[in-house]
């Protein structure tokens, strides 16, 4: 088990800056870092790594978002319905 000292030291991430301050680039760095520490065992490094790839995803995910309709476009003019009249 890791002494507090050693947590202490290890959870310095990025002078505790909170992850959505943090650039992509960054955040995906430090989750690798934490990433490849977790795989050697330290499990600090699991619940870090986890939050920071969460955060990446979610950012992925809101930046794939696209409205399904905006005001600008123009919807079509009347429903058809599914069965034909006859």
């Amino acid at each position: 088990m890791s002494s507090p000292n050693e947590i202490e030291k290890r959870a310095d991430v990025s002078d505790r800056v909170p992850p959505h301050e943090l650039d992509d680039d960054q955040l995906a760095e430090l989750a690798r870092e934490w990433r490849s520490r977790a795989a050697r065992g330290d499990e600090l490094a699991f619940g870090l790594a986890h939050a920071f790839e969460a955060e990446l995803r979610r950012r992925v995910r809101d930046s794939q978002v696209s409205p399904l309709a905006t005001p600008e476009q123009p919807s079509s003019p009347e429903p058809r319905p599914w069965w034909k009249f006859w």
